[in-house]
């Protein structure tokens, strides 16, 4: 089992870095290229009542997962909504990358959606499970199917070149008990 994991983590480091390779020879041909990371918050601790919980030590090894995942990934941003568990999530790949987490509002889509196409930049954007899958779309123009709030394995790559937009799902091999 622990065979699949590492190759399944490798296939996925792998298809990352192709990507990169994909924008860097897309800007030799003067077509603006770059992706988009977007992730919903890692598992997240159950509280009643509580509406900003942390995430749990499966959450935070996700995250540090994450991370490593796009350790080879040229980022230039990295976005969070304002909550404990999205930011958490951001947190690790932010300092890997030496970058400051910026803040969006999760009620604002569209607007996020078009910062981001507008920047041209590689960006990493952590979400929530009702938030991540429509933003996706608004990026990428294709549907996503939404998450359920048990889905945290989900990690979307949205590659634009020129006017193309290329989606691309991948799973994070993490499973907790």
């Amino acid at each position: 089992m622990k065979h699949i994991k590492k190759l399944v983590i490798s296939f996925a480091i792998t298809a990352m870095s192709f990507s990169t390779f994909a924008n860097d020879n897309a800007n030799k041909s003067n077509e603006s290229s770059y992706t988009i990371y977007l992730v919903r918050h890692a598992e997240k601790q159950i509280i009643e009542g509580e509406k900003n919980p942390e995430l749990t030590q499966c959450g935070i090894k996700r995250a540090e997962q994450l991370a490593s995942t796009l350790e080879n990934v040229k980022l230039t941003n990295v976005y969070s909504t304002n909550y404990k568990r999205t930011m958490a999530t951001a947190k690790p790949t932010a300092k890997q990358k030496q970058l400051t987490i910026k803040n969006y509002n999760p009620r604002e889509l569209t607007t996020i959606a078009k910062q981001l196409i507008n920047e041209k930049r590689n960006a990493l954007v952590v979400g929530h499970s009702n938030t991540t899958p429509q933003l996706t779309q608004l990026i990428s123009k294709q549907d996503v199917k939404e998450l359920t709030e048990l889905e945290y394995q989900e990690l979307y790559q949205v590659q634009i070149i020129g006017n193309k937009r290329i989606l691309t799902r991948f799973k994070q091999p993490l499973e907790c008990q």
